[in-house]
């Protein structure tokens, strides 16, 4: 079930400690604020002088109060934080809300001190957030510990940024949304995102969860309540670049990003995740009626040519379909509208809206009841007669009642049909707009933002959870190609017949093990092909021998592998990878692999271990799947036994937490089945 946060939402009493009269300090706004809701719950103002703050009495400390406190906010200089903090605990605090700075985010010796701040609540049975926190809000319980007002509504925010608050509170309003708590996590040194996260799933005051993160603590904890949550959630993040590459030593390591790693998470957890203020309060707009699509295809609606193209063009950019509609469905939209309008999709009224508004909600109904479309939107002028009124000549005034007429019936036909609905109109104010945003019809003024909010409502592609890691395995002490690869068959994954060598006499030894043609390896690098360090299709043993001897008196590497020469022909060389994120942990790459994975980058992420299930899934989704299915008479290869090694090698590396990079490249899949063809793996 989580931590029990409910002193932090629902406490029996609330005390400021560093309450004040002065406008300059945080302590001012705080308990300004907690006053708000004073008939809730007892709340108390303390400040070390005594005397009143905004004219009530305060005390000079939490002691002097003489009865116990649930909640405490500690606002206060950082050299008195921890002694506010003791105090707070021995009066009984089983919450603290810590806006006091100047912990973690200063280096180590701050680190230290908050480590043993949040230590001692732990110990005392109590929850903390932050230090470096802004507060924290509860509408559902007029809780107002923050400095600013929110906007009652069903959204949870959880952020490490307060001004991004402040915007999403402005954003939110001309979608009738609003705040059913706000979090400030600040440091995250006892209570965690991933905390917050599952206590606002199980909120009933709480529709969907917004979060801010720049650092998520446990990423893989946070996408498993993500996805365990019930509820949206819509993550806006920063710091997705390019950084995590720099340091890797493998085409693994090489090929991921954060950012990658961040979209792999949320796909698998089913977060929507989002770039910008703007796109989340989209999204939410689009989510907030829990409203989801059966599929991609969305039908366009427009009252003039182009709006219609460019919102088709911005619905396929968005990764969404604009199908032909069939013919039951032209035929129903042919009786409500006239010869010149076009009833293919997009569906263009081509004027008949000026003629009979009423035509826009048959138009509507007929779309929402085709089988074959999954989501309406409507875009253009709709909204524009009621706006203008009588300013539309003699005409006007009938024109701007039968707009809403038709706004009323299309928020009645909306409430009867589960698919949705979103519209962009050059006046979302007016007042047809409004009857249909007060239906949670939502309404955007930009064609972009119309076709973001279907793609949210959108069937979450392959979305798949987050499987639990395996117990550690014992680790490997070495990490060599031979050791590796002796691991990796030890767990199941075939290999050709090899064998290590150190000179001629093993070299020939080899060769009565097993016939050509051969392959040479040097062992000591861990790019081999690259530096020259591999010989293929050595037909003999003679071959095999004039090979070694070139390649020893280049490289003068201490070992080498020989082994057989696997049969290329009909095979497909795939790469499949584990790179072990900070935040994330073990992150499986699969993709197009051999000496080209680099350059040809046609690969795909996913959290680790990964069933073979989701590695079939993963595997389809590339841009050269075609590929796997055979093209111009090449037989089509055993994608099922390629998913099935792909389990095997993430699994392996996900019991492994030592290795920080596995990968096997090439994967060769042949139409009989897989065999791995090299293997490298880096220790932490």
């Amino acid at each position: 079930m989580g931590r029990d946060l409910s002193a932090l939402f629902d406490p029996v009493s609330v005390a400021v400690v560093g309450a004040s009269d002065d406008p300059a300090k945080y302590g001012h706004a705080i308990a300004a604020q907690a006053v708000r809701a004073n008939g809730r719950r007892p709340v108390h103002l303390v400040n070390r002088r005594g005397g009143t703050v905004l004219g009530r009495p305060a005390a000079p400390s939490l002691s002097a109060l003489g009865e116990p406190v649930d909640l405490a906010v500690v606002s206060v200089p950082a050299a008195g934080f921890e002694d506010a903090v003791d105090e707070a605990l021995r009066c009984g605090a089983r919450a603290i809300v810590a806006i006091t700075a100047g912990f973690a985010e200063t280096g180590d010796a701050g680190r230290a001190r908050q480590q043993a701040v949040a230590e001692r609540v732990r110990a005392a049975g109590a929850v903390l957030v932050g230090p470096n926190c802004l507060g924290l809000a509860d509408n559902t319980t007029d809780l107002f510990l923050a400095s600013d007002t929110f906007t009652p509504g069903g959204v949870a925010l959880l952020s490490q940024s307060g001004n991004l608050a402040l915007e999403l509170q402005l954003r939110f309003a001309p979608h009738g949304l609003g705040f059913s708590r706000f979090v400030s996590l600040g440091n995250q040194a006892d209570v965690t995102l991933v905390d917050l996260l599952a206590d606002c799933a199980r909120h009933e005051g709480t529709r969907a969860i917004a979060v801010y993160a720049e650092d998520f603590g446990d990423g893989r904890a946070f996408a498993e309540a993500a996805a365990d949550a019930g509820k949206p959630v819509v993550l806006l993040t920063a710091g997705r670049g390019d950084a995590s590459a720099r340091s890797a030593q493998s085409h693994t390591g090489a090929l991921t990003t954060s950012a990658d790693v961040v979209t792999a998470a949320c796909r698998d957890a089913g977060v929507e995740l989002v770039a910008t203020p703007r796109e989340l309060a989209v999204a939410l707009a689009a989510l907030n009626g829990r409203r989801r699509a059966a599929g991609r295809r969305v039908a366009v609606l427009t009252d003039g040519g182009g709006h219609g193209v460019v919102a088709a063009d911005a619905v396929e950019a968005a990764g969404l379909t604009v199908p032909e509609l069939r013919e039951p469905t032209r035929l129903r939209l042919r009786e409500a509208l006239w010869e010149q309008s076009a009833v293919a999709n997009p569906v263009d009224l081509a004027g008949r809206g000026e003629q009979d508004p009423g035509s826009y909600a048959e138009s509507v109904a007929a779309l929402l009841a085709a089988p074959e479309v999954d989501a309406v939107l409507m875009t253009g002028y709709f909204g524009g007669y009621a706006a203008a009124d009588g300013g539309l000549g003699g005409g006007g005034r009938a024109l701007a009642e039968g707009e809403l007429a038709a706004a009323r019936r299309i928020a009645a036909r909306h409430r009867a049909i589960a698919k949705p609905l979103v519209v962009q109109s050059m006046y979302p104010h007016s007042p047809s707009c409004r009857t249909l945003r007060d239906a949670g019809i939502p309404v955007f003024d930009a064609t972009e933002d119309a076709a973001r909010a279907l793609s949210a409502a959108a069937p979450r592609a392959l979305r798949t959870g987050v499987t639990p890691l395996p117990p550690p395995a014992p680790p490997l002490r070495a990490s060599g190609y031979m050791e590796t690869r002796g691991a990796l068959e030890a767990a199941g994954l075939a290999f050709p017949a090899a064998r290590e060598i150190h000179d001629e006499a093993e070299l020939r030894a080899a060769t009565e093990e097993f016939t050509g043609p051969y392959v040479l390896k040097a062992l000591h690098l861990l790019h081999k092909s690259d530096a020259g360090g591999v010989a293929l299709g050595l037909a003999g043993p003679d071959e095999l021998l004039a090979a070694f001897r070139e390649m020893h008196a280049r490289l003068g590497a201490a070992a080498y592998s020989v082994e057989a020469m696997a049969d290329l022909t009909d095979g497909i060389e795939l790469i499949v990878g584990v790179n072990r994120d900070p935040r994330f942990g073990p992150v499986a790459m699969v993709g197009l692999g051999g000496v080209l994975a680099e350059a040809l980058h046609d690969v795909a992420f996913t959290l680790a271990p990964v069933p073979a299930g989701r590695a079939l899934h993963l595997l389809r989704g590339l841009r050269t799947a075609a590929l796997l299915d055979g093209v111009r008479g090449r037989p089509p290869v055993d994608v099922v036994a390629a998913a099935a090694a792909v389990e095997t090698i993430t699994a392996f590396a996900a019991a492994h937490p030592e290795i920080a990079e596995i990968e096997v490249n090439p994967l060769l899949v042949r139409p009989d089945g897989v065999l791995a063809l090299d293997s490298r793996a880096v220790l932490a």
